[in-house]
């Protein structure tokens, strides 16, 4: 598994192929990284290169996800952030897992659109979660403003607000709730790669700009598509 870091001020990024479990033992500072931003293979059997992502059971799997787990907590610095990702199956046990060693600020949904292939026996899925967790809930980075969205409340239907002393408009924009509508990157996409599980830059660039500033270390673990890498920059 490539391993990337990444420094958002003079566009310095570092990229070493290797394990992320060796990588990050011998080549990435205790207590040093701001964020860190971990999208596993999932244990679902998709085709990585020449291997498949499958493990002999779930518990060998979890125990595996235990052990990079533990060396991104290692690595984050006391005010950072880490977002972690994987299937909807697998993520109960490391949401158990962390909730022990960290705080989980939020359980985010980055909900898509449907692919091709429809379930016929089941409720299919169209969604995957995503786990924010910090070290010190009293001081981490959060960097509201740079990702406020539009308010239904305020923008579109421009309700006045009577509570106020002097109403006013609601305000036009918040900041996003833990449900997140991001498409899938599909074929022939300008950012679309050749890899089982790319995430697409602008859910990458929400992560980035609320939990990062210019100048911090951003770790991606798994590199996949360099995503992280380039947003950052």
């Amino acid at each position: 598994m490539e391993t990337s870091m990444t420094t958002l001020s003079d566009g310095l990024t570092a990229i070493f192929n290797g394990d992320c479990l060796e990588v990050m033992r011998e080549s990435v500072p205790d207590g040093q990284v701001a964020l860190i931003f971990a999208d596993p293979p999932y244990n679902i059997g998709k085709s990585f290169g020449k291997s498949k992502d499958k493990w002999q059971s779930d518990e060998h799997y979890a125990k595996w996800c235990y052990d990079w787990l533990e060396l991104c907590l290692r690595k984050l610095s006391d005010t950072g952030s880490m977002y972690v990702m994987t299937s909807t199956q697998a993520m109960p046990f490391l949401d158990l897992w962390l909730r022990k060693r960290c705080t989980v600020q939020s359980r985010i949904v980055w909900r898509y659109d449907s692919s091709g292939v429809q379930a016929r026996r089941f409720f299919g899925s169209m969604y995957e979660p995503i786990l924010f967790c910090v070290k010190n809930p009293k001081k981490y980075t959060f960097n509201a403003h740079d990702i406020e969205v539009e308010a239904r409340t305020g923008a579109v239907r421009k309700l006045i607000d009577y509570r106020k002393p002097t109403p006013a408009p609601y305000k036009t924009t918040k900041v996003p709730g833990n449900v997140w509508y991001f498409p899938r990157v599909r074929y022939r996409m300008d950012e679309y790669e050749d890899h089982p599980s790319q995430k697409p830059e602008a859910l990458m660039e929400r992560i980035i700009k609320a939990s990062s500033n210019a100048g911090d270390l951003v770790l991606d673990p798994f590199a996949g598509t360099f995503t992280t890498c380039a947003v950052a920059k």
